[in-house]
């Protein structure tokens, strides 16, 4: 007698978001866990979804630089996994508070400090069970012409600048005004 096999069903990172659900701007960062200039960044992230709230929303892509970063990779599995309970940006927040100790034990702790509840954590990282949605990310940064990270997207426009909070505004900003417009240019037809 064959026995089936449950269906799992995993969230990927491309649909996990911060911020309002339908608000006008996405803004989306391409990063990884270990690198400081990212780190920096996710403060910066911090500080436009409060400037902004309610009128942006917010999405992290994994693009782990594992030549540089070993723990990188285990590191953004370790974000999906977690992300499976709704803890990813629970998750995401304590990864950058302890980027330089993301070895695959201190991850299992890192979880419990999210709220992760899955008893199998640990197991399902070791086994790489959501390497394959950190590698679509990866893929879809690179087919995005990604080459150094933290790298920005607005509404899937490349942001190029420094990523302050005062350029990361200003971009944010300018497409609030470009998307209020859209509509009002629809209504006239």
């Amino acid at each position: 007698m064959a026995i089936k096999k449950e269906d799992i069903i995993i969230i990927e990172p491309r649909e996990i978001f911060v911020g309002k659900k339908d608000a006008l701007v996405t803004l989306m960062e391409f990063g990884e866990y270990e690198n400081e200039e990212c780190a920096k960044a996710n403060e910066v992230v911090k500080q436009l979804l409060e400037e902004f709230e309610g009128k942006i929303r917010f999405q992290f892509r994994h693009f782990p630089l594992t030549l540089i970063h070993q723990r990188s990779l285990k590191a953004s599995e370790s974000a999906v996994a977690a992300g499976q309970e709704g803890k990813f940006w629970e998750m995401h927040n304590v990864l950058f508070a302890n980027r330089r100790n993301l070895g695959t034990t201190s991850l299992k702790l890192h979880s419990k400090e999210a709220g992760v509840k899955n008893k199998k954590f640990l197991d399902e990282l070791v086994n790489g069970m959501y390497g394959w949605q950190v590698q679509d990310d990866l893929k879809e940064g690179i087919n995005r012409g990604v080459k150094e990270i933290p790298a920005f997207f607005i509404n899937d426009v490349p942001f190029t600048g420094k990523p302050t909070f005062a350029n990361l505004s200003n971009a944010i900003t300018a497409a609030l005004k470009k998307a209020k417009k859209k509509p009002a240019s629809k209504q006239k037809v």
